[in-house]
């Protein structure tokens, strides 16, 4: 399958056309969420994008088989294997087993992500499921020379692999400066050099989650998992990784360390990231208590939020930046993707009311075009979303009878929208109204058409008033009274 699509490959730092391994098929690996606590912001952010950017392949006709894996063991509170065990650490806290952590986390990950509209992945592995995987990967590095194990823990040798790999290849950082900026940590004098880290973890004998393994009682290390789940299910390459910003210098970097020492290849031709999430230009966290839930944001309960915004509002948000650009949440920015949304949505629910021309001078196929070439340049939704108000103008424009339109351009209006609207930016309409709502409001504006021939222009302007708060717009026009929500 041919395409124009180009991506941003962190790897080579350049955009480069999309030309996957085995076309038609597309291999997509996402690190999924550690399922500790509840998803936050930043997480839903990266899955939002990724969703965007399956949605567009499955539109271009790929067969993508999309993994996204749980992480529900293995990770330390440190990224240097220092720390607490976050699973172990949440269950003492809320004295519940790990696994009703898991449980409770993951049920909740999801919820939110069906209330974000994004389409589940072929494949959720998760790290629990797949010990024995991780184990036979560890075998193999340590088979191959670039591991070694010390009184139960298996580390990655990163100075032997240096001596024939690039260690820093998707992140171009100075070997030596990360050497300089690595702290020196108690309890880590076991390891033969400061940037090694662990693939397989000795338990203690409190640690709650551990399994048998041939170097005693362990746990994998939090790396270990997405190397070992990406070449179960997408083979030892295949063509595109993603993840956040944050996952690049360490977890994505140690990834490609451990699967070119066992495997001797680069897991994935294409690596992709997100950028941050920020609230009023300052990075969110919750030590500075700018951070705020899913629920949070949906509801209002925040003293940063002025008021609730509804998921697709919050998607929509979302999508009108670039997946690598900085997004800043701030209740005036909210406010002003919430009526783009509904100016949308509104936009998209004339299309049946509209009234088909004999002539047309409207461009179709140049706005299509426009579109897809927006799509094709790194899945840019901003510029997207910036055409599809075009489309919106020339809606409104033939509703209003200043732009006659033939029943074809009505139909391509159709299809675009449901094309870029719903089936690529993954929004649908919310609070669309039921055969009842629209019954009743014929009801209403039969009883205003009543007033109206009685001369009652007092009644007739009251209901037109009252439901115009309630945001239901009347339009009169020679074939009677139509309605649109604002």
């Amino acid at each position: 399958m041919d395409s124009n699509l180009v991506i941003y490959n962190t790897l080579s730092r350049t955009k480069e056309k999309f030309e996957p391994l085995h076309p038609p098929m597309v291999g997509l690996y996402v690190c999924g969420p550690t399922v500790y606590s509840d998803v936050h912001l930043g997480n839903c952010r990266t899955f939002v994008s990724f969703d965007l950017i399956y949605r567009y392949l499955l539109h271009l006709g790929y067969k993508v088989r999309y993994v996204r894996n749980i992480t529900d063991a293995g990770h330390l509170e440190g990224d240097m294997d220092e720390g607490d065990d976050k699973f172990a650490k949440k269950a003492r806290l809320e004295q519940l087993e790990p696994m009703e952590i898991v449980q409770k986390y993951t049920l909740g990950f999801h919820d939110v992500m069906r209330l974000f509209n994004a389409l589940p992945p072929g494949i959720e592995p998760t790290a629990t499921g797949h010990v024995i995987e991780q184990i036979e990967m560890v075998k193999q590095i340590l088979e191959n020379g670039y591991a070694y194990e010390v009184n139960g823990t298996v580390y990655f040798d990163v100075e032997k692999y240096c001596k024939e790999f690039n260690y820093t290849i998707l992140t171009n950082r100075n070997l030596e400066d990360l050497l300089e900026n690595t702290r020196e940590l108690g309890g880590q004098n076991e390891k033969k050099g400061r940037l090694d880290f662990a693939l397989w973890i000795k338990a203690k004998p409190e640690h709650i989650m551990q399994w048998p393994s041939p170097w005693g009682l362990g746990f994998p290390g939090w790396h270990i998992e997405c190397s070992a789940m990406s070449s179960k299910y997408l083979g030892e390459n295949f063509d595109i990784h993603g993840g956040g910003m944050d996952l690049a210098a360490t977890h994505h970097t140690n990834e490609i360390a451990q699967s070119q020492a066992c495997n001797h290849v680069t897991p994935a031709k294409y690596w992709m990231h997100t950028n941050m999430l920020t609230v009023n230009g300052t990075r969110m966290s919750k030590s500075k208590g700018n951070g705020f839930l899913p629920y949070q944001l949906f509801s209002g309960n925040h003293e940063l939020l002025s008021r609730g915004f509804s998921p697709m509002s919050v998607r929509f948000f979302m999508l009108q930046a670039h997946y690598r650009s900085t997004l800043d949440f701030s209740n005036e920015a909210l406010e002003a993707s919430d009526k783009g949304f509904k100016r949308l949505m509104n936009a998209y629910s004339l299309l049946e009311k509209l009234s088909p021309s004999q002539e047309s001078k409207n461009d179709l196929k140049s706005l299509s075009d426009r579109c897809y070439a927006a799509m094709n340049d790194d899945f840019n939704s901003p510029v997207l979303i910036a055409e599809l108000f075009e489309a919106v103008h020339l809606i409104n424009s033939i509703y209003d009878g200043k732009s006659p339109a033939t029943r074809k351009d009505i139909d391509d209006l159709k299809k675009l929208m449901n094309d870029f609207v719903f089936d690529v930016l993954g929004l649908k309409e919310e609070g669309s109204q039921t055969d009842d709502t629209a019954k009743l409001l014929d009801f209403i504006i039969g009883l205003r058409t009543e007033a109206k021939e009685n001369k009652d222009y007092a009644t007739s302007d009251k209901i037109r008033i009252g439901l115009n708060s309630l945001g239901i717009q009347l339009k009169d026009n020679k074939e009677g009274t139509t309605w649109n929500k604002i």
